[in-house]
Protein backbone atom coordinates (compact mmCIF):
# COMPACT_ATOMS: atom_id res chain seq x y z
CA UNK A 1 0.00 0.00 0.00
CA UNK A 2 0.94 3.33 -0.42
CA UNK A 3 2.13 4.82 2.85
CA UNK A 4 2.31 8.37 3.89
CA UNK A 5 4.15 9.08 7.79
CA UNK A 6 2.51 12.69 7.74
CA UNK A 7 -0.76 11.06 7.66
CA UNK A 8 -1.04 8.18 9.54
CA UNK A 9 -4.31 5.76 10.64
CA UNK A 10 -6.34 7.10 13.17
CA UNK A 11 -5.15 5.39 16.43
CA UNK A 12 -7.74 7.59 18.83
CA UNK A 13 -8.12 5.40 21.86
CA UNK A 14 -5.70 3.01 21.27
CA UNK A 15 -2.76 2.87 24.14
CA UNK A 16 0.66 2.35 22.74
CA UNK A 17 3.75 1.83 25.12
CA UNK A 18 7.24 3.42 23.66
CA UNK A 19 10.64 2.60 25.77
CA UNK A 20 13.58 4.49 25.36
CA UNK A 21 10.87 7.44 24.79
CA UNK A 22 12.96 10.61 26.05
CA UNK A 23 15.50 11.06 23.18
CA UNK A 24 15.84 10.22 19.65
CA UNK A 25 14.07 7.90 17.81
CA UNK A 26 11.86 7.00 20.91
CA UNK A 27 10.59 10.24 21.29
CA UNK A 28 9.64 11.02 17.61
CA UNK A 29 8.01 8.20 17.58
CA UNK A 30 6.24 8.59 20.27
CA UNK A 31 5.34 11.79 19.11
CA UNK A 32 3.94 10.55 15.73
CA UNK A 33 1.75 7.99 17.62
CA UNK A 34 0.25 10.86 20.14
CA UNK A 35 -0.68 13.05 16.79
CA UNK A 36 -1.96 9.94 15.22
CA UNK A 37 -4.59 9.84 18.49
CA UNK A 38 -2.98 7.54 20.19
CA UNK A 39 -2.95 7.45 23.71
CA UNK A 40 1.17 6.85 24.33
CA UNK A 41 2.89 5.69 27.52
CA UNK A 42 6.18 7.57 27.74
CA UNK A 43 8.39 5.09 29.29
CA UNK A 44 12.40 5.65 30.33
CA UNK A 45 14.29 5.91 33.53
CA UNK A 46 14.33 9.69 34.06
CA UNK A 47 11.46 10.73 35.62
CA UNK A 48 12.64 14.37 34.74
CA UNK A 49 13.80 13.60 31.04
CA UNK A 50 9.63 12.25 30.58
CA UNK A 51 8.71 15.43 32.11
CA UNK A 52 10.44 17.37 29.31
CA UNK A 53 9.68 14.92 26.74
CA UNK A 54 6.14 15.12 27.68
CA UNK A 55 5.97 19.26 27.46
CA UNK A 56 8.33 18.52 23.85
CA UNK A 57 5.32 16.49 22.59
CA UNK A 58 2.41 18.85 23.87
CA UNK A 59 3.98 21.91 22.32
CA UNK A 60 3.77 20.00 19.01
CA UNK A 61 0.72 17.96 19.09
CA UNK A 62 -1.75 19.89 21.37
CA UNK A 63 -3.88 17.24 21.38
CA UNK A 64 -2.09 14.91 22.80
CA UNK A 65 -2.74 11.89 25.05
CA UNK A 66 0.22 11.01 27.12
CA UNK A 67 1.22 9.37 30.56
CA UNK A 68 4.13 8.31 31.84
CA UNK A 69 5.62 5.22 33.31
CA UNK A 70 9.44 5.47 35.16
CA UNK A 71 11.30 2.12 34.10
CA UNK A 72 15.29 1.41 34.35
CA UNK A 73 15.94 -1.28 31.37
CA UNK A 74 19.05 -1.88 33.63
CA UNK A 75 16.97 -3.53 36.55
CA UNK A 76 14.36 -5.90 36.61
CA UNK A 77 13.17 -5.36 39.68
CA UNK A 78 12.11 -1.81 37.63
CA UNK A 79 10.54 -3.75 35.23
CA UNK A 80 8.60 -5.34 37.26
CA UNK A 81 7.49 -2.41 38.97
CA UNK A 82 6.41 -0.60 35.42
CA UNK A 83 4.99 -4.25 33.94
CA UNK A 84 2.75 -3.76 36.96
CA UNK A 85 1.42 0.10 36.31
CA UNK A 86 1.46 -0.94 32.40
CA UNK A 87 -0.73 -4.04 33.23
CA UNK A 88 -3.28 -2.26 35.15
CA UNK A 89 -3.75 0.22 32.32
CA UNK A 90 -7.70 0.01 30.84
CA UNK A 91 -6.19 -1.51 27.81
CA UNK A 92 -3.03 -2.16 26.20
CA UNK A 93 -2.65 -1.87 22.04
CA UNK A 94 1.17 -2.17 21.72
CA UNK A 95 4.22 -1.61 23.00
CA UNK A 96 7.16 -0.28 21.21
CA UNK A 97 10.37 -1.86 22.66
CA UNK A 98 13.11 0.39 21.47
CA UNK A 99 15.20 1.30 25.09
CA UNK A 100 18.40 0.39 25.70
CA UNK A 101 21.84 1.85 27.15
CA UNK A 102 24.55 2.50 24.43
CA UNK A 103 27.43 1.96 26.62
CA UNK A 104 31.15 1.80 25.16
CA UNK A 105 32.97 -0.01 28.23
CA UNK A 106 32.80 -4.05 27.77
CA UNK A 107 32.90 -4.40 31.63
CA UNK A 108 29.81 -2.20 32.23
CA UNK A 109 26.54 -4.47 33.75
CA UNK A 110 23.33 -4.40 34.87
CA UNK A 111 22.62 -4.16 38.33
CA UNK A 112 21.50 -7.52 38.01
CA UNK A 113 25.42 -8.40 36.65
CA UNK A 114 24.18 -8.81 33.24
CA UNK A 115 26.17 -7.75 30.22
CA UNK A 116 24.56 -4.16 29.97
CA UNK A 117 23.87 -3.91 26.40
CA UNK A 118 22.42 -7.64 25.80
CA UNK A 119 20.64 -6.81 29.66
CA UNK A 120 19.29 -3.39 28.30
CA UNK A 121 18.09 -4.26 24.48
CA UNK A 122 17.27 -7.70 25.12
CA UNK A 123 17.02 -9.30 28.10
CA UNK A 124 14.72 -6.51 29.58
CA UNK A 125 12.85 -6.81 26.84
CA UNK A 126 11.74 -10.43 27.37
CA UNK A 127 11.07 -9.49 31.15
CA UNK A 128 8.88 -6.88 30.33
CA UNK A 129 6.83 -8.94 28.08
CA UNK A 130 6.52 -11.70 30.69
CA UNK A 131 4.70 -9.44 32.48
CA UNK A 132 2.57 -7.24 30.13
CA UNK A 133 1.32 -9.84 27.79
CA UNK A 134 -1.36 -10.73 29.73
CA UNK A 135 -2.35 -7.46 29.57
CA UNK A 136 -1.79 -7.57 25.66
CA UNK A 137 -3.97 -10.65 25.31
CA UNK A 138 -7.03 -9.39 27.23
CA UNK A 139 -7.08 -6.17 25.59
CA UNK A 140 -7.07 -8.10 21.78
CA UNK A 141 -9.92 -10.30 23.17
CA UNK A 142 -12.05 -8.26 24.11
CA UNK A 143 -11.61 -5.47 21.45
CA UNK A 144 -11.64 -8.15 18.95
CA UNK A 145 -8.51 -6.70 17.21
CA UNK A 146 -4.61 -8.12 17.26
CA UNK A 147 -2.37 -6.43 19.24
CA UNK A 148 1.37 -5.50 18.27
CA UNK A 149 5.14 -6.47 19.63
CA UNK A 150 7.30 -4.03 17.72
CA UNK A 151 11.20 -4.73 18.53
CA UNK A 152 13.75 -2.37 17.06
CA UNK A 153 16.74 -3.96 15.55
CA UNK A 154 19.90 -2.78 13.53
CA UNK A 155 20.91 -3.26 10.13
CA UNK A 156 24.12 -4.07 11.53
CA UNK A 157 22.43 -7.70 11.91
CA UNK A 158 22.55 -8.71 7.91
CA UNK A 159 26.12 -6.61 8.05
CA UNK A 160 27.96 -8.30 10.58
CA UNK A 161 27.11 -11.85 10.91
CA UNK A 162 27.00 -12.68 14.82
CA UNK A 163 26.52 -16.11 16.67
CA UNK A 164 24.39 -15.83 19.30
CA UNK A 165 25.11 -19.30 20.26
CA UNK A 166 26.34 -18.52 23.87
CA UNK A 167 24.31 -14.91 25.07
CA UNK A 168 26.70 -14.81 28.23
CA UNK A 169 29.86 -13.90 26.29
CA UNK A 170 30.40 -10.51 25.31
CA UNK A 171 32.18 -9.98 21.97
CA UNK A 172 35.31 -7.65 22.53
CA UNK A 173 34.19 -4.44 21.03
CA UNK A 174 31.14 -2.26 21.75
CA UNK A 175 29.56 -2.66 18.38
CA UNK A 176 30.23 -6.44 18.77
CA UNK A 177 27.90 -6.36 21.48
CA UNK A 178 25.55 -4.23 20.04
CA UNK A 179 24.93 -6.32 16.82
CA UNK A 180 25.03 -9.54 19.28
CA UNK A 181 22.05 -8.08 21.80
CA UNK A 182 20.02 -6.90 18.31
CA UNK A 183 20.72 -10.74 16.63
CA UNK A 184 19.37 -12.09 19.59
CA UNK A 185 16.47 -9.66 19.58
CA UNK A 186 15.71 -10.77 15.85
CA UNK A 187 15.72 -14.56 16.79
CA UNK A 188 13.74 -13.93 19.85
CA UNK A 189 11.20 -11.91 18.38
CA UNK A 190 10.63 -13.92 15.36
CA UNK A 191 10.63 -17.04 16.87
CA UNK A 192 7.66 -15.36 19.89
CA UNK A 193 5.72 -14.78 16.34
CA UNK A 194 5.64 -18.44 15.55
CA UNK A 195 4.96 -19.26 19.46
CA UNK A 196 1.93 -16.96 19.71
CA UNK A 197 0.84 -17.98 16.15
CA UNK A 198 0.67 -21.66 17.25
CA UNK A 199 -0.80 -20.56 20.55
CA UNK A 200 -3.91 -18.82 18.46
CA UNK A 201 -2.96 -16.02 20.58
CA UNK A 202 -4.16 -12.43 19.05
CA UNK A 203 -0.91 -10.80 19.71
CA UNK A 204 1.67 -10.09 17.10
CA UNK A 205 5.32 -9.61 17.19
CA UNK A 206 7.52 -7.76 14.41
CA UNK A 207 10.46 -6.11 13.64
CA UNK A 208 11.59 -2.61 12.60
CA UNK A 209 15.12 -1.45 12.21
CA UNK A 210 15.68 2.83 11.76
CA UNK A 211 18.53 2.71 9.09
CA UNK A 212 20.80 5.17 10.12
CA UNK A 213 19.63 8.85 11.97
CA UNK A 214 21.75 11.40 13.05
CA UNK A 215 21.46 14.29 15.19
CA UNK A 216 22.93 16.74 12.32
CA UNK A 217 19.16 15.96 10.61
CA UNK A 218 16.85 15.69 13.12
CA UNK A 219 14.77 18.63 14.06
CA UNK A 220 15.15 20.70 16.94
CA UNK A 221 12.99 19.73 19.97
CA UNK A 222 13.28 21.83 23.09
CA UNK A 223 15.71 19.30 25.71
CA UNK A 224 15.28 16.99 23.33
CA UNK A 225 17.59 18.09 20.41
CA UNK A 226 19.02 21.32 21.06
CA UNK A 227 21.75 23.01 22.24
CA UNK A 228 21.42 21.86 25.25
CA UNK A 229 21.32 18.45 25.09
CA UNK A 230 24.58 16.47 23.35
CA UNK A 231 25.70 16.29 19.96
CA UNK A 232 26.58 12.82 18.03
CA UNK A 233 28.87 13.38 14.88
CA UNK A 234 28.23 10.68 12.57
CA UNK A 235 30.49 9.49 9.65
CA UNK A 236 27.47 8.76 7.66
CA UNK A 237 25.65 12.05 7.74
CA UNK A 238 25.73 13.11 4.61
CA UNK A 239 23.99 10.00 3.11
CA UNK A 240 21.83 9.52 6.43
CA UNK A 241 18.48 10.83 7.72
CA UNK A 242 16.75 12.38 10.79
CA UNK A 243 15.98 10.65 13.95
CA UNK A 244 12.21 11.77 13.16
CA UNK A 245 12.49 9.77 9.58
CA UNK A 246 14.39 7.02 11.06
CA UNK A 247 11.37 6.43 13.49
CA UNK A 248 9.24 5.76 10.78
CA UNK A 249 10.09 2.12 10.19
CA UNK A 250 8.64 1.56 13.85
CA UNK A 251 5.45 3.66 13.50
CA UNK A 252 4.33 1.85 10.50
CA UNK A 253 4.91 -1.61 12.10
CA UNK A 254 2.73 -0.19 15.09
CA UNK A 255 0.17 1.53 12.75
CA UNK A 256 -0.33 -0.15 9.69
CA UNK A 257 -3.54 -2.31 9.25
CA UNK A 258 -2.20 -4.60 6.57
CA UNK A 259 0.99 -5.33 8.86
CA UNK A 260 1.51 -8.95 10.00
CA UNK A 261 3.24 -10.98 12.53
CA UNK A 262 6.77 -11.79 11.54
CA UNK A 263 7.44 -9.04 9.23
CA UNK A 264 10.32 -6.70 9.09
CA UNK A 265 9.81 -2.85 8.47
CA UNK A 266 12.52 -0.23 7.31
CA UNK A 267 13.81 2.48 5.13
CA UNK A 268 13.25 1.53 1.44
CA UNK A 269 16.99 1.74 0.89
CA UNK A 270 18.58 0.70 4.15
CA UNK A 271 20.06 3.97 5.28
CA UNK A 272 16.86 6.53 5.20
CA UNK A 273 13.47 6.41 3.08
CA UNK A 274 10.10 6.14 3.47
CA UNK A 275 9.38 2.73 5.98
CA UNK A 276 8.09 -0.53 3.84
CA UNK A 277 8.12 -3.96 4.64
CA UNK A 278 11.94 -5.69 3.91
CA UNK A 279 13.22 -9.14 3.26
CA UNK A 280 13.65 -11.21 6.52
CA UNK A 281 17.05 -12.43 7.08
CA UNK A 282 16.50 -16.28 6.99
CA UNK A 283 19.90 -16.20 9.79
CA UNK A 284 17.46 -15.07 12.38
CA UNK A 285 13.85 -15.39 11.17
CA UNK A 286 14.09 -18.99 10.09
CA UNK A 287 17.84 -19.88 11.74
CA UNK A 288 18.98 -23.80 10.76
CA UNK A 289 18.59 -26.46 13.86
CA UNK A 290 17.36 -25.36 17.21
CA UNK A 291 18.96 -21.78 17.52
CA UNK A 292 15.47 -20.14 17.77
CA UNK A 293 14.53 -22.43 20.41
CA UNK A 294 18.37 -22.04 22.61
CA UNK A 295 18.06 -18.18 22.39
CA UNK A 296 14.58 -18.67 23.54
CA UNK A 297 15.80 -20.86 26.66
CA UNK A 298 18.93 -18.74 27.23
CA UNK A 299 16.90 -15.32 27.37
CA UNK A 300 14.14 -16.41 29.93
CA UNK A 301 17.12 -17.99 31.74
CA UNK A 302 19.03 -14.42 32.03
CA UNK A 303 15.48 -12.71 32.07
CA UNK A 304 14.92 -15.27 35.13
CA UNK A 305 10.94 -15.67 33.40
CA UNK A 306 9.34 -17.90 31.91
CA UNK A 307 7.10 -17.15 28.66
CA UNK A 308 3.70 -18.62 29.23
CA UNK A 309 3.37 -19.61 25.71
Amino acid sequence: MTWNPAHLPDHTGRTVVVTGATAGIGYFAAEQLAASGADVVLASRSDAKLRVAEASIRGHVPTASLRSVVIDLASLSSIDDAAAQLSGLPRLDAVLLNGGVMAMSRKQTTSDGLPILLGTHTVSNVRLLAGILPALTATAEQRDTITRIVHTSTGFVEQFPTSVDDLRRTPLTAIGAYTKAKTATEVFAFELDRRLRAAGMPVASLVSKPGVGVDAKTPERAGIRDSTTPYRRNPYTPWAQGKDTAAWSAVRAITDPAAKGGEYYGPATGIKGAPVRVELNARTATPTGDLAQRVWRQLEELAEVTLSL
